[in-house]
């Protein structure tokens, strides 16, 4: 170890003694965490059921399994690499699938998560400081929902807090060996979530370039290696699914050309920074955002409406304890521990949390937890920092330490208030506490060299921690209790921007089936229909199905009724004029309206089949490869977990994907490798997007006759393979 380096001092009560309170503090603290991620965890059922149908896929076949295939059978996989369905359908090979089975990973992966936080804040820092940095991330609302369903984001921030980890072991002694583990952790990140992983390896880098403590030679090398190690880890499953034969292996969900590089750097890549996603159904498409699944980009995006419930409560606070410890630490060593731990945390948040404000393509609440780390190691760690300062420093530092370490109370304190502002009619009283009493704590901060020790160090300090939290802890607790299901889950309760708990964010809600909530429009927006509507975009965009719906394909009933501005028809039509205009619906799926099934059920949740439906699609299912096809993988899902059957996705998750093409489904349905096809779902051809499933609608539409089961539109293909 680098002796000219050694940790601060730890010198008051809130440090002394770390074995008398520190491990049963920390026991309670992953206890409680534990309980929130846990409890009542089977009311969201299969919660985002389009990785839900992939880790059953995965459950039945190893090749589903390894690819990450949405079905079986293995006709494509989902868009994302696929290192989280691994732990879930591992978790329902061993107990069977259910809705535990699934999230259960998700709940354990987040107590890991604050566990390693802690381990990772408390060894430069203490045991307080990773106390504080544990409560907060398991508190912050965002953690709460993510740390509760089953998209990839809850095993991506755990493996990027262990990477973190590896890095402070590494700047310790200049460690080639903890300074690989950090990048082979990054580049299994990468097989979570693909490039999103990497949006910390600069900030690693550079820290470890600054302060570690060996040479500047041996620190580019030990760089380099670990570069090479995120390369191996992140590369080798590429490779293989690169280098295997198509024929041999699903299409590449997400892509055009069946590839994972054109995926990698397009639609989940630099397409979500510029907006260019071909075949999405939605980005920024330029400057300022505006796109249906994007929003307005700024500087201030991570406090607006819809996102700042959902990750910004201590993100001010983090930021004034960020400037404040660096300086603090002023010209210490290039070594020097307590800045280079600010300076890790600090670009990460800096880094992620701008690019996150600025990127152009789609973009959705939830991402926001990587952001949570980052916060809640800043707090941690500038609060302690502030409080050593306020007890030893000297002369003007000591009570600059005092006066920073009273306004961040205060400043969060009056941000929470805001936050709560923002849902008026819910638990009103909690705000005024939150001031109150965070402001009185700040006042009596600001006076502890007046005040004697026991008074600050216990009761100002406990509500001072209780203003600060209470706001988060009382959204993660409404979160926790609310059952999420659907593609765009957030967190807390319904607000004035719009978003709401359940299905959540801009679309669905609770117990809905994934149905696009109904709720007053802002910015812009005129309004949606009374629970089944899409609202309108800001700027007059087309809106989504409804309003004057388009033609359908062929075999569809054409055009939908006209919807009026902020009303509703309660028939799946909705109401999206903006601007003195109404909104233009996208074609319907066979037997659909153009603007019928405004729930877009098929694309942004599964459909529950009923039970005259499911026994008919089960019907001589051991005689096919598929017992149905339809668009969209979550349209395609919900037949999928009902029957336990593998269903064709069309086109993928939105239905824009070239697989299957025609010739290849006409092909499937020649050899009977295919018995239903079932109408409505998905958005087809979007964004630049293949209409390879348009064609394949159509030419069912056009060749087999249709029949209506509890209001789906069925087709029978196995009376027309010949043809």
């Amino acid at each position: 170890m680098d002796r000219t380096d050694t940790r601060p001092p730890e010198p008051d009560a809130l440090t002394a003694r770390p074995r008398a309170w520190a491990r049963p503090a920390l026991a309670a603290l992953l206890l409680a965490t534990g309980l929130l991620y846990l409890w009542g965890l089977g009311a969201s059922g299969w919660a985002n059921s389009y990785y839900a149908a992939a880790a059953q896929a995965g459950s039945q076949s190893w090749t589903a399994l390894f690819y990450g295939s949405s079905d079986a059978a293995n006709s494509i996989t989902v868009d994302k690499t696929p290192a989280s369905l691994w732990l879930m359908a591992l978790s329902v090979r061993l107990f069977g699938l259910n809705s535990w089975a699934l999230l259960v990973p998700q709940a354990l992966c987040g107590v890991a998560t604050v566990a390693l936080l802690y381990a990772t804040v408390r060894r430069w820092y203490g045991p307080a400081a990773g106390l504080i940095a544990g409560a907060v991330l398991a508190l912050t609302p965002v953690a709460t929902l993510m740390f509760r369903f089953n998209n990839p984001d809850a095993l991506l921030v755990l493996l990027l807090v262990a990477a973190a980890y590896a890095t402070v072991r590494a700047l310790e002694t200049a460690s080639t060996r903890w300074l690989a583990l950090a990048g082979a952790l990054v580049g299994f990140g990468f097989l979570t979530k693909m490039l999103q992983a990497f949006l910390v390896l600069p900030v690693f880098a550079a820290v470890y370039l600054v302060a570690a403590p060996t040479t500047l030679g041996r620190r580019i090398r030990q760089l380099l290696l670990a570069g090479l190690a995120v390369v191996v880890a992140a590369g080798w499953w590429v490779a293989v699914v690169e280098l295997m034969p198509v024929s041999a292996r699903p299409y590449i969900g997400g892509s055009q050309s069946n590839s994972v590089l054109e995926l990698t750097l397009g639609y989940n890549g630099l397409g979500r920074i510029t907006g260019n996603e071909v075949g999405s159904v939605g980005g920024g498409g330029g400057p300022g955002g505006g796109g249906p699944f994007s929003g307005q980009t700024g500087l201030l995006r991570m406090f607006e409406d819809r996102v700042g419930g959902q990750i910004s409560w201590l993100l001010p606070a983090a930021l004034i304890l960020l400037v404040a410890g660096l300086v603090l630490a002023g010209r210490a060593a290039r070594t020097d521990r307590a800045r280079a731990g600010l300076l890790l945390w600090g670009g990460w948040l800096l880094v992620t949390g701008g690019i996150f404000s600025y990127m152009s393509g789609i973009f959705h609440e939830y991402y926001t937890v990587a952001l949570a780390p980052a916060v809640a190691a800043l707090v941690g760690i500038g609060a302690t920092l502030l409080w050593r300062a306020r007890a030893n420093a000297p002369g003007w530092r000591r009570l600059a330490a005092t006066l920073t370490l009273a306004g961040t109370v205060a400043v969060t304190a009056g941000w929470s208030a805001t936050l709560l502002g923002r849902t008026p009619d819910w638990y009103p009283w909690l705000r005024t506490a939150v001031l109150v009493g965070g402001l009185f704590a700040a006042l009596a901060l600001a006076l502890a060299h007046r005040l004697s020790r026991r008074l600050v160090v216990v009761p100002v300090l406990a509500l001072a921690g209780a203003a600060a939290l209470a706001g988060p802890a009382a959204y993660a607790a409404q979160t926790a209790a609310t059952p999420h299901t659907g593609a765009i889950p957030t967190a807390g309760p319904e607000t004035r921007g719009g978003f709401g708990p359940g299905g959540g964010g801009r679309f669905g809600g609770p117990g809905d089936g994934g149905r696009l909530a109904g709720r007053p429009g802002t910015d812009g927006r005129t309004g949606t229909d009374g629970g089944t509507g899409v609202p309108g975009f800001p700027g007059g965009q087309p809106g989504f199905p409804g309003g004057n719906g388009q033609p359908g394909a062929p075999g569809s009933t054409g055009q939908s009724g006209t919807g009026q501005p902020g009303t509703g028809d309660g028939d799946g039509s909705a109401s999206g004029q903006q601007n003195g205009g109404p909104a233009t619906g996208f074609p319907g799926a066979p037997g659909m309206t153009g603007g019928d099934r405004g729930d877009l059920g098929g694309l942004l949740d599964a459909r529950e089949p009923s039970a005259e439906l499911k026994a008919l699609l089960e019907r001589d299912s051991a005689s096919y490869t598929w017992i149905a096809a339809t668009v969209g993988a979550n349209n395609a899902s919900g037949y999928q977990l009902a029957t336990g059957e593998p269903v064709m996705a069309v086109g993928g998750f939105n239905g824009s994907d070239p697989s299957p093409t025609l010739e290849q489904f006409q092909r499937y349905v020649t050899e009977s490798r295919i018995h239903w096809f079932v109408g409505g779902g998905g958005f087809r051809g979007t964004n630049g997007g293949s209409s390879a499933s348009s064609e394949i609608a159509a030419w069912v539409a056009e060749n087999f006759t249709a029949q209506t089961v509890d209001g789906v539109t069925v087709y029978d293909l196995s009376t027309g393979k010949e043809g």
